[in-house]
C-alpha cells in the first residue's frame, strides 16, 4: 500500500511593471493556508500559475515588496515569457 504524503503548498506572487521599477517584485508569498490564498486569488483573476519548485525556494527568501536579485532574473523572466505566451494564446482563442 503507497503511503500518501501531505505537502504543505508554498507560493510567491510576483509583479512587474517596468514605469516603476527595474525589476520584478515580490508582491506576496506564504505557506499552508496563505500558499492556499494567493493560489486561489490567481485563479480567480485568472493569473496564471507556473510550479517550479527550485525558483520558488530562491523566491521564497525574499521579503514582501522585495524586488528579485539580478541572479534569478534569467529564471524569472522565463516565468514571465511563459505568461505572456499564455496570454497571447488566450487572446488568440478569443478574437
Amino acid at each position: 500500500m503507497k503511503e500518501e504524503r501531505y505537502v504543505r503548498k508554498e507560493a510567491v506572487a510576483l509583479s512587474y511593471d517596468p514605469e516603476v521599477s527595474d525589476a520584478p517584485k515580490v508582491i506576496a508569498k506564504g505557506k499552508g493556508m496563505i500558499a492556499e490564498n494567493i493560489l486561489e486569488k490567481a485563479k480567480e483573476h485568472d493569473v496564471p500559475v507556473q510550479e517550479d519548485p527550485s525558483l520558488l525556494e530562491l523566491l521564497g527568501q525574499l521579503n514582501v515588496n522585495e524586488t528579485i536579485p539580478e541572479e534569478l532574473y534569467q529564471a524569472v523572466s522565463e516565468v514571465f515569457a511563459y505568461i505572456y505566451r499564455l496570454d497571447r494564446e488566450k487572446g488568440s482563442r478569443n478574437s
